[in-house]
């Protein structure tokens, strides 16, 4: 069973054409479009569109000069900021490779990341910069660019770097187009990262591919290759028209939905972009206010949490007309919550992965969309999902469980100097995505869970989504996980951890029992640990892996525990 797109407005076209250009002709666009708007506030910094559009060209200028740029990766080792975004359109303007590096990644992993990818230079920061020196003798890195004000010895300051009267014009050429733009290292959550390649004409795709469904608007190509978007969407669809959002970024943009989702295909539609280095809901909803944000995009934690402050109630945020949530199900308690709040939004699910750039597949954006609430929606533009027998291989019927197989234009070339590891996850343009998830009548994609998530039972699978769901429907659960404990007997017993909302002491005994009530006796709930939060990845992801590692250490950390 293969599934396609039939919901658009008359408007957009069912396949789109995609422009002959490298990524850094978003930003070249975007200057040309929407040169003197605001496209960053940091704090107390902004930065227009031109401002960044010719840092971006200066940092590709300097680059050049230390010997830097096509066949090189330069690795980016550093949280969001202004200089972020100008050395990321920099390093693809002087014909390098990005790679994203978490700032938060212990030394190891940092370093076996540099070797991977065989990164030349690395633009690091302040707070990451420790990690880096203790690494950088053993790679290959011959440039060291710091931000911030306590340079080491070794590195370049930042604004000395890009303090150049050069500035380096990108090309347009197509025969640049399959050039490596990113290796983007997966969440690791199974192992050891892996480097996902992706082309100019991969990103440049998923950019276009949302940039189109999530503002109605269509790609052109200026005669000097920058590339802009007309407003094709009716305005009582897209009320927020290109150059007039406003949205505040948490997602980090060392990950795949952050860097195209949350950098590019904003600028792609001149938004301006307001970055907080930290989630605090007072501060955020602040913001919200403040800046009249058209948009609220983040993993279901930040909306838990937005939803749970008291704050909630006392700002104005009838500006916001989009919210997008991904990186995990958003619970259906929570989306009747956001609706009642943010009652002139649009609310939407999201589903993607790295090996497909960024994003696969969405609901609806659009005002007179009928979205499904806990689906993720349909495939976006020339994209098409096809469920199978993830044992098997064969196609499943309409409404069965089964693992995802996507292709499209934004899957990747492979994984980086892993032959085989590419072999076993692509299959004559499939991407087998490891996810299992439904199809309904209507084309509605749901992720039921990942398929290493699973749990096999005396021979049933359970799938911990309906479980969790049950226990976030609890209004005493602010949080909840299930993960599987080994047992000889029987396979894995299900285990949940939970995060208990502020109130009356909970009757953890009760709490089980009524859950357990709900669902058949091999999937009833065997133990319950209660915890203070989940433990979660740069992207907003539970780390599964880290919840099984914590089963299988003592019970000195004094959780409390009900077994069944």
């Amino acid at each position: 069973m293969t599934v396609s797109i039939d919901i658009l407005p008359d408007q957009l076209p069912r396949s789109l054409d995609y422009p002959t250009v490298t990524v850094p002709a978003v930003l070249a666009g975007a200057a040309r479009a929407y040169g003197e708007r605001i496209a960053l506030i940091h704090g107390e910094e902004q930065i227009t569109y031109t401002q960044l559009w010719d840092t971006a060209k200066a940092f590709a200028f300097a680059l050049a000069e230390h010997g830097v740029g096509r066949g090189a990766t330069v690795a980016l080792h550093l949280p969001n900021s202004i200089e972020f975004a100008a050395a990321y359109y920099g390093t693809l303007i002087a014909g390098a490779t990005y790679s994203p590096t978490n700032p938060l990644l212990p030394p190891d992993d940092l370093a076996f990341q540099l070797n991977d990818c065989n990164a030349a230079a690395v633009v690091t920061h302040d707070m990451s910069a420790q990690a880096l020196d203790a690494v950088v003798a053993g790679t290959d890195v011959r440039l060291v660019v710091q931000v911030g004000t306590r340079p080491a010895p070794h590195s370049e300051p930042f604004a000395a770097f890009v303090d150049t009267n050069g500035r380096l014009e990108p090309t347009a050429d197509p025969a640049h187009l399959d050039d490596l733009a990113h290796i983007s290292y997966t969440g690791g959550t199974t192992g050891r990262s892996k480097g996902v390649e992706l082309t100019h004409r991969n990103v440049v795709a998923n950019i276009v591919q949302f940039t189109a469904w999530n503002h109605g608007a269509l790609p052109q190509v200026t005669a000097d290759g920058a590339l802009t978007f007309d407003q094709v969407g009716s305005e009582g669809d897209w009320p927020v028209r290109l150059g007039s959002g406003t949205a505040i970024n948490l997602t980090p943009w060392f990950h795949a939905m952050g860097c195209v989702g949350s950098l590019s295909v904003p600028f792609a539609a001149g938004v301006t972009l307001i970055l907080h280095d930290r989630f605090n809901p007072a501060t955020y909803l602040a913001d919200a206010e403040k800046f009249a944000v058209t948009s609220m995009s983040g993993a279901p934690a930040l909306f838990a949490a937005l939803l749970a402050s008291p704050d909630l109630a006392h700002h104005d945020v009838g500006s916001v007309r989009n919210i997008s949530s991904g990186a995990g199900p958003l619970p259906h308690s929570h989306i009747r919550a956001i609706r009642n709040r943010f009652s002139r939004a649009t609310i939407t699910e999201g589903y993607g992965l790295t090996e497909a750039t960024m994003g696969v597949a969405i609901g609806p954006t659009w005002v007179s969309g009928q979205g499904k609430p806990g689906t993720v929606g349909v495939p976006v533009f020339d994209t098409e999902i096809k469920l199978i027998d993830p044992e098997t291989g064969a196609d499943v019927e309409l409404g069965a469980r089964g693992e995802i197989l996507v292709r499209g234009p934004q899957v990747m070339r492979g994984y980086h100097d892993r032959p085989q590891e590419t072999a076993e996850v692509l299959t004559e343009g499939w991407l087998h995505t490891g996810d299992i998830g439904i199809v309904d009548s209507d084309g509605y994609l749901s992720i039921v869970d990942r398929s290493k998530d699973m749990l096999i039972y005396k021979g049933y699978n359970i799938y911990p989504r309906e479980i969790e769901e049950m226990l976030l429907a609890r209004p005493e659960v602010h949080g909840a996980a299930v993960v599987g404990r080994p047992d000889a007997a029987v396979g894995e017993v299900p285990v949940a951890f939970v995060v208990l909302a502020a109130g009356p002491d909970v009757d953890l005994d009760t709490l089980q029992h009524e859950v357990n009530a709900g669902l058949l006796p091999y999937k009833r709930i065997k133990e319950m640990h209660v915890i203070d939060t989940l433990p979660v990845s740069g992207a907003g992801k539970i780390l599964k892996r880290t919840l099984r590692e914590r089963l299988t250490a003592t019970a000195a950390d004094g959780a409390e525990v009900v077994t069944r």
